[in-house]
């Protein structure tokens, strides 16, 4: 079995600094934002700066506006630091290449919990049921997201959705674009229920914790049940305990660290009480999110021991089975195959030679490489449904460096840009496959 802490490291937690021009908690750290020296080696680095070419839209320029608000210079309400807040992806790529090791991600998302602070009782009524809905039922609860699922598998899959689209009435209430993005739902959903899952192997490698996910599990079902499949072919037992829920990548991202923590002390919690090894997880966004617990409960005695202990035990997927090795009982793909590099596994969590490794080991797979890899695809959680515009901007590029290396299929490892490509490439009237990287492995098991 394998050990506790054996090869997981541990996160930092820095310390968080109060400022004047920020109120209450969740201050974005003032050590973090001085220690840029604005060198401009993040500029090429960042999406929306190279869509733009605007000083603002990049890292070091949106450092400048939280200092500013920070020291009191500017308003936490100004409209161009809410909408840069908001225009950023939070993808990371500055923080891969930066040479002061500015951790932006840690001063992005107090300063978007400034602002939906400071605005959020001045949002409309309409608009304040939304996020409720969205971020205290839908992601809060995973049995609210089975339900919310089984409603838009019926609409999907009824002829509803046909008529709908056919009368114009998305068009009419501007709901087109919003309809469009709704994942297909799974014919089945994978939910946790204490499940464990036996190897055949004599001694089992470890016991890993599957987080099933919130959107992954009623739209991704076939991932995560490719997922243990995989694992337990490698060795593994497998728990999927029924006490986890959403990460909080969504609230947090939304501004609502408070949500996020109490979403995270679910996780924390489940986790405690399976006695498994480590926590694996198939979306990368989701792992990001996970491995930061030890930070945003940085500064609380009760659980930031605690947090930083789970983050330490936190595996992508693909970086965990290329750790532990996979059954070479592998049969042929015969495919050219572009992996794409999700943000939040490229550049937040550094994991780029692992998933490439684990598909070179499938035998007629030709790993073939883009430019602009690290580029955000304009996924990014939500961001394709708040900053539509540039969401799509970044899609087509991504397509076009996609479709210029001419693959047979796709393989990424997260749901958000799997569900981006499949857009792009639907838009651009190409169908070529996208899957997760444990797909492709369980399929080449099964040849």
């Amino acid at each position: 079995m394998l050990c506790r802490g054996s090869y997981l490291t541990n996160v930092r937690v820095p310390a968080i600094n109060s400022l004047t021009g920020f109120a209450g908690s969740d201050i974005p750290p003032e050590d973090v934002y001085n220690r840029c020296v604005r060198c401009g080696l993040c500029l090429p680095t960042c999406p929306t700066y190279l869509e733009t070419l605007v000083e603002t839209s990049s890292p070091r320029g949106r450092i400048a506006l939280i200092k500013a608000v920070g020291e009191g210079r500017l308003a936490v309400t100004s409209p161009g630091f809410m909408h840069q807040m908001h225009e950023c992806l939070d993808c990371r790529a500055c923080e891969a290449v930066c040479p002061s090791g500015v951790m932006y991600g840690q001063i992005l998302e107090p300063a978007r919990t400034q602002v939906e602070r400071a605005i959020g009782q001045r949002r409309s009524f309409g608009q304040r049921l939304t996020r409720w809905f969205a971020l205290d039922v839908l992601f809060a609860n995973l049995a609210a997201m089975r339900f919310v699922a089984t409603l838009l598998r019926f609409y999907q899959r009824s002829g509803l959705q046909r008529l709908v689209r056919a009368s114009g009435a998305l068009r009419l209430l501007k709901l087109e674009r919003l309809e469009a993005q709704a994942p297909p739902i799974s014919a089945h959903f994978f939910t946790p229920r204490d499940q464990r899952y036996r190897t055949t192997a004599l001694q089992p490698k470890a016991t890993a914790f599957v987080h099933a996910g919130c959107v992954m599990h009623v739209a991704f079902a076939e991932v995560d049940e490719a997922t243990v499949r995989v694992l337990t072919k490698a060795g593994c037992e497998v728990l999927v305990p029924a006490g986890q829920g959403c990460c909080g990548a969504i609230s947090i991202h939304a501004g609502e660290l408070g949500r996020g923590r109490e979403m995270a002390k679910a996780n924390i919690l489940a986790f405690e009480r399976s006695d498994a090894d480590v926590y694996v997880i198939n979306a990368a966004g989701c792992g990001s999110t996970l491995k930061e617990y030890g930070h945003i409960f940085a500064d609380d005695p009760d659980w930031a021991e605690r947090a930083a202990d789970f983050s330490s035990k936190v595996r992508d997927l693909t970086e965990f089975l290329d750790a532990i090795g996979i059954s070479p009982e592998l049969g042929r793909i015969d495919a050219a195959v572009v992996f794409q590099d999700p943000c939040h596994l490229v550049n937040a969590q550094r994991i780029a030679g692992a998933p490439r490794r684990l598909l070179a080991r499938i035998p007629g797979v030709i790993l073939r490489e883009i430019e602009e890899p690290t580029i955000c695809c304009g996924s990014a959680g939500i961001y394709n449904v708040t900053m539509p515009e540039m969401a799509e901007r970044l899609r087509r590029r991504k397509i076009e460096n996609i479709l210029a290396a001419n693959p047979d299929l796709i393989a990424t490892a997260n749901p958000g840009c799997a569900l981006q490509l499949t857009a792009g490439l639907r838009e651009a009237g190409r169908s070529i496959p996208v899957k997760h990287v444990v797909e492709l492995l369980d399929a080449a098991y099964s040849a």
